[in-house]
């Protein structure tokens, strides 16, 4: 299970009581339930409420709360206004109003923000307060275990020991075996507009605790605050609570069983989450999987997007598709020729994503702050960019994005300095931005991936 360190956990302000001892028991309970789920599929838990309000679980669901920070909800409650009234207080009324009944979640705060790469278009995001997120969180860490027995090995997204990376390397692995018709999806709004009813029908099969599934029911009815006014809900899970990730997948996992069922001999399934490709042999079974993907989803109130759902065929590089943040794409082998192995580097979007930040940072409107503080801002950019694509062929792309830091740095420093003409090249050469300690990119790709020059 996803387990925080109990060193780290006293290292964040507000959990400073938690030891050792409760989260071992969080663990303990954990690893009870999974193994009881695995040897026995067809079980329905009723007893699980209970280790909701357990003190030790409510304590390390408010380290991860705490841990993540995020905005205030409707009643306008931060993290920090928790920890300077005390955790302890707030979690022990916490655990009292949900074992007398008493608790009630509160309508989600609703914001837009930005989608990035995607100019104009936004992101509907519902934020619980802080109260809410630390009981979604709470059964989180009880419900999770249950299903992750379930889960399939198709599934990558939002599960511990799982990541984006792997789901990218078993893309990899099923395009070079032959694979080379790719089912690219696209669920259109698929936080927004799963089944309530489809969703409680599959967490059902696992949870016949009825005041689990009345607290899931809450959060899935509470409705939006947007503008002053409440609107309530009647599809889709709240995008943005620490429980919608989990939801999302155990609806989803409806489509890995059918593939399990159905799809195998079509090809294999990918899916992170709500976003997945299937690989096929043929374009006849590409298109099988298509409309077999298409009825199952159908039945969760989701529906795939025309537009951005179509048919890619890799073969000797024809075409290529954007997965998790990849471009993955057929390249002719140096070593090998006429032999295409798929090879993956960072999308245009994700390129264009990562320059709108440097070119944000290093705007003429802020000459007035230094050079030092500039890169003190841009070097956690990069290196958190750089740590994801790293696991790609992506040498070239990083060799683009440290020439275009080193020219927006030093147009900059021209600016700030009131230097005309556009020769920053002589004025400020590498060993100007290397003083300067500006994180470089080049060199950081992940050997393990690299195949070709890309």
């Amino acid at each position: 299970m996803s387990a925080v360190s109990a060193s780290s956990i006293r290292r964040e302000e507000g959990v400073a009581r938690l030891d050792s001892r409760p989260l071992d028991k969080v663990r303990a309970l954990q690893w009870t339930l999974y193994r009881c789920a695995e040897q026995e599929p067809e079980r329905r838990f009723h007893a699980l409420y209970g280790h909701v309000h357990r003190m030790d679980v409510l304590w390390r669901a408010w380290s991860g709360v705490c841990t993540n920070r995020g905005a205030p909800g409707v009643d306008g409650v931060t993290v920090d206004a928790v920890v300077s009234s005390g955790v302890e207080e707030f979690l022990q009324d916490l655990a009292e109003r949900l074992r007398t009944g008493t608790y009630r979640p509160l309508p989600l705060r609703r914001v837009k923000i930005p989608k990035p790469g995607r100019p104009g278009e936004l992101r509907p995001l519902s934020i619980p307060t802080v109260t809410d997120r630390v009981v979604m969180t709470a059964a989180k860490l009880v419900l999770e275990p249950l299903f992750e027995a379930d889960f399939l090995p198709v599934s990558y997204g939002f599960r511990p020991r799982r990541s984006a990376i792997d789901a990218c390397e078993a893309v990899r692995i099923e395009a070079n075996r032959g694979r080379e018709w790719v089912v690219e999806a696209d669920i259109r709004d698929c936080f927004g507009t799963i089944d309530h009813e489809a969703l409680v029908i599959q967490i059902a099969r696992r949870v016949s605790d009825r005041k689990m599934l009345k607290l899931i029911r809450g959060w899935l009815r509470v409705g939006v605050l947007e503008g002053g006014v409440s609107a309530s809900t009647g599809a889709g899970t709240p995008q943005g609570s620490p429980i919608s990730p989990l939801l999302a997948n155990v609806a989803l996992h409806v489509l890995d069983e059918a593939w399990q069922r159905e799809g195998r001999r079509l090809g294999a399934l990918i899916r992170y989450a709500d976003d997945y490709v299937a690989l096929c042999p043929s374009r006849e079974r590409a298109e099988q999987a298509r409309d077999l993907s298409g009825r199952v989803l159908a039945g969760l109130g989701l529906r795939l997007h025309p537009d951005k759902t179509g048919i890619i065929y890799l073969a000797r590089g024809e075409q290529g598709f954007d997965f998790l943040g990849f471009h993955h794409r057929k390249v002719e082998s140096w070593r090998r020729r006429g032999r295409f192995y798929l090879q993956r580097w960072p999308s245009a979007r994700a390129m264009r994503v990562l320059r709108d930040k440097i070119r944000a940072a290093t705007a003429s409107s802020k000459t007035e702050r230094p050079v030092s503080a500039v890169v003190a801002d841009l070097n956690p950019v990069l290196r958190g960019w750089a740590a994801y694509f790293r696991n790609g062929n992506s040498a070239r792309k990083f060799n683009a994005i440290d020439g275009y830091v080193h020219e927006r740095l030093a147009t900059f420093a021209s600016r700030k300095h009131s230097l005309p003409g556009r020769n920053w090249t002589t004025r400020y050469t590498h060993g100007w931005i290397s003083r300067l300690g500006v994180y470089h990119l080049t060199g950081n790709v992940h050997w393990g991936t690299v195949h070709a020059s890309r």
